[in-house]
């Protein structure tokens, strides 16, 4: 046996260009597939984890999946807003605890999430420095959005402007950081975390502005004994102070104020019974089991991993094929060194036994670094969308 791996192992090392353009074509057949499969497991444990941990949904009425992958990971397509008047019914009917979330906008390039207090403890989110938003202009960071922007408690995150032709933007407000979340492998940590005022002012409903008595006149159009008229020129606040923060306030009916959604937490479950009861007849809202939704989604991702698993099947197969088609030349090429071996001594079993641990090294090297290596690409990919 040692023989043979030997003679074997030299060959292969004496035509390295040769071992090493088949050992990358076995590579190349199995990374894709490891990859995906790898991804897809990750992916669908990440969702359903997720879900389980969040009850139940309620939101506008409208896409399901968008509802609920912006909820809960805070990304894809914004669903319709529903309104605070939502929140406050479900608080005031004493069946569930209601968590608004308005998550439109970005901070960094980051999602930043509106919520309340009760957000971090229903996530039972820690933290590594500082702690939760308590006044407007307040934020605090997810762990690895706080190292990919390098900031920490004290430091300040700029919010995004965002498109240049949605006229509902305000100015970018300049958010105070009190607080870095530990990591938790889920989508909180790539999240920007205010009060759920604070993103109402990123939205332009509430505003400050500058005092009348600013220094500079050009603002100033006219000034009487009780008033002073200011021009256009006059600006929000580009950040929420001590000396600022009595001056922010908010316009229209606070009932309708937007949210993207609210996590309802039920406090037993006849009250999740009763709630699902009453908003199978609404209008106005629809509420969503996330797990339910998840595993549909889920059964679109499995659907289409089959396919991908088909095609890895045909593709390995072409791929043994050609692996026999190239030992059969082989052994016709390689015919003197064959007959060489058998001349001084070698049985033909022992040749077929040195042809054939050629093949497996060959073989076996390039799975189990298309293992490697798609294990490791699908980390970094899931890990990029805070799916680990």
């Amino acid at each position: 046996m040692k023989f043979t791996l030997l003679l074997a192992w030299r060959y292969i090392a004496h035509h390295r260009l040769k071992s090493a353009l088949l050992v990358a074509c076995v590579t190349l057949v199995f990374l894709l597939p490891i990859a995906v499969s790898r991804l897809v497991d990750a992916y669908g444990a990440n969702l359903m984890a997720r879900a389980e941990a969040t009850p139940l949904v309620v939101g506008a009425p409208g896409s399901r999946y968008d509802l609920v992958l912006n909820a809960l990971y805070f990304r894809g397509r914004v669903p319709a807003p529903t309104s605070r008047a939502e929140s406050d019914a479900i608080a005031e009917s004493g069946l569930a605890l209601p968590i608004p979330l308005l998550a439109r906008r970005t901070a960094g390039g980051f999602p930043l999430v509106g919520t309340s207090h009760d957000y971090f403890a229903f996530r039972d989110l820690d933290f590594v420095a500082g702690g939760s938003p308590a006044l407007l202009g307040e934020a605090a960071v997810g762990a690895r959005a706080a190292n990919e922007l390098g900031v920490g408690v004290g430091d300040t995150v700029l919010t995004d402007e965002g498109s240049l032709y949605d006229l509902t933007l305000d100015y970018p407000l300049r958010l105070r950081v009190v607080g870095v979340l530990r990591e938790t492998g889920t989508p909180d940590d790539l999240a920007v975390l205010v009060d759920v005022k604070t993103a109402w002012i990123v939205e332009g409903i509430g505003h400050g502005h500058l005092a009348a008595e600013a220094e500079s006149s050009d603002r100033i159009l006219s000034r009487g004994t009780d008033e002073v008229v200011l021009g256009a020129a006059t600006f929000e606040h580009a950040e929420i102070t001590e000396e600022n923060i009595d001056e922010f306030h908010f316009h229209g009916d606070a009932a309708a104020y937007p949210l993207t959604a609210i996590i309802v937490v039920p406090h037993d479950a006849k009250s999740a019974t009763i709630l699902k009861g009453r908003y199978r007849v609404s209008e106005t809202a629809q509420l969503l089991a996330t797990t339910e939704v998840i595993d549909e989604i889920l059964g679109f991702v499995l659907r289409l991993k089959r396919f991908f698993d088909a095609n890895a099947v045909l593709v390995a197969m072409a791929t043994a094929l050609f692996l026999v088609l190239l030992v059969m030349l082989s052994v016709r090429v390689r015919q003197r060194e064959i007959e060489t071996l058998e001349k001084i001594g070698c049985a033909r079993l022992t040749v077929a036994k040195i042809l054939g641990t050629e093949l497996v090294l060959v073989v076996g090297t390039g799975l189990a670094l298309s293992l490697g290596l798609g294990l490791l690409a699908a980390r970094l990919f899931a890990r990029s969308y805070g799916f680990f």
